[in-house]
């Protein structure tokens, strides 16, 4: 069976240090070691996504970061609304950058077209500011 990610605009996020520390804000809530994104609707490729797939971050319109999912779970909003929780290894795995354009929601992204990891060597390199990691990706240099 192929592996299969998920991809998802990171809304009012400006670094990977931002979303970093609203995990961390929110740690206390999820289970050690986890994360979690509650989104409306539950993926209906769930076998290929939980067969090594990652959740890939857009922040600032470029992919930045990814965790690995690692189970979905249902949970009830507080107006009633059955969810699905997305539940994430809460370590974030930077990676290259790559370009995306905006979209609602999450969308599929096959492991083809998922931009590689960074090496570990690199995970805590300065940051580029946002408008010149975009340019960079654009480009294909970053």
């Amino acid at each position: 069976m192929a592996t299969l990610n998920l991809i998802k605009l990171s809304v009012g996020t400006e670094s990977v240090e931002d979303l970093t520390a609203w995990h961390d804000a929110h740690r206390h809530i999820w289970a050690p070691g986890t994360t979690e994104h509650v989104t409306r609707m539950w993926p209906k490729r769930e076998d290929e996504i939980l067969n090594g797939g990652s959740l890939y971050w857009v922040i600032k319109g470029v992919i930045q970061a990814r965790q690995r999912l690692i189970g979905l779970a249902e949970r009830r909003g507080s107006d009633g609304i059955l969810r699905c929780a997305l539940v994430l290894n809460a370590e974030v795995i930077r990676t290259e950058n790559a370009l995306r354009r905006p979209f609602q929601g999450w969308r599929y992204l096959p492991a083809a077209e998922s931009p590689p990891d960074l090496p570990k060597t690199r995970a805590n390199d300065d940051t580029l500011p946002p408008a010149l990691a975009a340019a960079l990706a654009e480009i294909g240099l970053r």
